[in-house]
């Protein structure tokens, strides 16, 4: 989900509430708050707890409230996994820490010290992109064995990586290994995924959804309609803005449009230009209702 901000360092909560509900009627399963879309490890810590009150409050247990707690520094993801055991949340969602590389041994130890130390459930996050670091297949086997760590999120974007894992962990049924980019969440679902995490969802559910259930399915033809809107959706709103902030920026931009949440984004980046802006929603504007 998208952190609704009225200015960098505000939460739009008026904006939460609305785009809560509006992914919510698309028919999703869960709601990962504080991840990369989420915008999670720049937002101000107050904010990020504010966030999880409101959402929590709003979401009301009418499905799974998942928790962004990455940091590099220990004691705050841990501080982070209580202050969201206490909002109600379900799970947390930890990645490997930043800034200082880490070596497999000492990674394993810290997510085994973290999920020992938990109140809630975690959830692994591999997006080696952003931290420099990757979870391997043999970090991740060692780690499922944890009774408190209860999946995966694969942001790699590395499908043999995907299906390494997914074999790694076969004999696991209760360990889902799930997409992050939403391009490959079909593709991922038919060969074993157990699912993925759009942040295209927060604009068109429903198309998410209904793409998740026909890869459920194995319904091909269905699949191939549907991801042929999922990726007009990639090339329209991903491809602005510098570097990997095009994808919120574009995002943003839409769940202004539309009246769901104000667009401010966090310190340093801004909403995409005017130009651009209008060039975005003339686009959608001719897709009709995806959502």
């Amino acid at each position: 989900m998208l952190t609704p901000l009225k200015d960098p360092d505000t939460l739009d909560l008026p904006g939460t509430q609305r785009l809560v509900e509006h992914i919510l009627s698309g028919g999703v399963h869960g709601l990962f708050l504080l991840g990369s879309t989420g915008e999670g490890p720049a937002v101000a810590y107050e904010t990020r707890k504010q966030l999880v009150q409101v959402a929590c409050e709003q979401v009301n247990g009418r499905v799974p409230v998942l928790v962004g707690v990455t940091d590099s520094a220990f004691q705050e993801s841990l501080n982070m996994a209580e202050f969201a055991k206490q909002a109600g949340a379900d799970c947390v969602v930890a990645s490997t820490p930043f800034y200082f590389p880490m070596a497999q041994p000492e990674l394993v130890r810290w997510m085994t010290e973290l999920a020992d130390a938990s109140p809630l459930p975690v959830l692994l996050y591999n997006i080696p992109g952003m931290t420099k670091v990757s979870f391997t297949v043999e970090s991740i086997r060692t780690l499922a064995e944890h009774s408190n760590i209860v999946g995966i999120k694969d942001s790699s974007g590395d499908l043999g990586f995907f299906h390494q894992t997914v074999r790694a962990v076969q004999d696991l049924p209760d360990f889902p290994v799930i997409a992050g980019p939403e391009e490959l969440m079909a593709e991922t679902v038919l060969l074993g995924g157990a699912g993925g995490v759009p942040g295209g969802a927060n604009l068109f559910p429903r198309l998410y959804v209904d793409l998740y259930d026909a890869a459920c399915r194995a319904d091909i033809e269905t699949v191939r309609r549907l991801q042929k809107q999922v990726v007009e959706i990639e090339c329209t709103l991903y491809v602005h803005g510098a570097y990997g902030s095009g994808v919120t920026q574009g995002l943003k931009c839409v769940a202004e449009w539309k009246s769901l949440c104000a667009g401010a984004l966090c310190r340093p980046f801004q909403p995409l230009a005017d130009d651009i802006r209008s060039e975005i929603i003339q686009r959608v504007q001719s897709w009709g209702d995806l959502s």
